[in-house]
């Protein structure tokens, strides 16, 4: 979407400023401070790209089970379905779903208003469900790169038949955790905590292509419509 695109733009370039900016600082320090800020200038630029493309993306969760995420564009839509639920963001409402009965619940509530910026808050089931959006992962990445403790290491390898670029983090105050973004801007796969949880997702089919009812409440779904004016 428009707005989570500035937000990620703006996000790396907080922390480019951060690093750089240190006073007094050895010429070492320096280069471990470009190093970490190329870093996440790169991986966020990767999702940022994502944010305005059209896409399926499945992933693959512990104990079988499954989660993916969707958009659209013109206009921009995105939903994220996990276990025992969804959240469909559209022009028109934010849709939270419960899977778990025997008829899926959803509740409409007012969308977001035209070009602000996206809250992490809004994700906060989706993450506690195992499903670690890109929003949460490139905090994570923001803040192991602000942390000195923490040690940063780059690799490569391939997701779903897709190239992606990962980073390992350890000794972070966020927890140890690595993170793959695959050459088309979407997350490959991450394993590690997100709020105490652990997590661990990867890539298991990406298309360009979407299902038209992506973005529909589940059929038979009891639908509480809580926006102003709605019934």
């Amino acid at each position: 979407m428009p707005a989570a695109s500035t937000t990620l733009r703006m996000l790396a370039v907080s922390v480019i400023a951060s690093l750089t900016v240190t006073g007094c600082q050895t010429f070492e320090d320096a280069g471990v401070a470009m190093g970490r800020s190329e870093l996440v200038n790169d991986l966020a630029a990767r999702l940022d790209r994502a944010l305005e493309l059209t896409y399926s993306a499945d992933y693959q969760l512990p104990g079988g089970q499954s989660a993916a995420i969707v958009q659209a564009q013109d206009p921009a839509r995105s939903a994220y379905t996990y276990p025992g639920g969804r959240l469909t963001v559209t022009p028109e409402a934010i849709t939270r779903c419960t899977t778990t009965g025997a008829r899926p619940q959803c509740t409409l509530v007012a969308p977001p208003a035209p070009g602000s910026k996206p809250t992490v808050t809004l994700f906060g089931e989706a993450n506690r469900q195992g499903l670690a959006t890109p929003p949460v992962v490139v905090g994570l990445l923001t803040a192991a790169a602000l942390d000195p403790q923490a040690v940063i290491k780059q690799s490569d390898t391939t997701v779903a038949g897709h190239h992606a670029a990962c980073v390992e983090v350890q000794g972070s105050s966020s927890g140890d955790f690595t993170a793959c973004v695959t050459t088309e801007g979407v997350l490959g796969s991450f394993t590690g905590p997100v709020d105490g949880k652990p997590m661990d997702l990867a890539l298991s089919r990406y298309s360009e292509t979407v299902d038209t009812g992506a973005f529909d409440p589940p059929a038979g779904a009891g639908v509480v419509d809580r926006r102003p004016g709605g019934s």
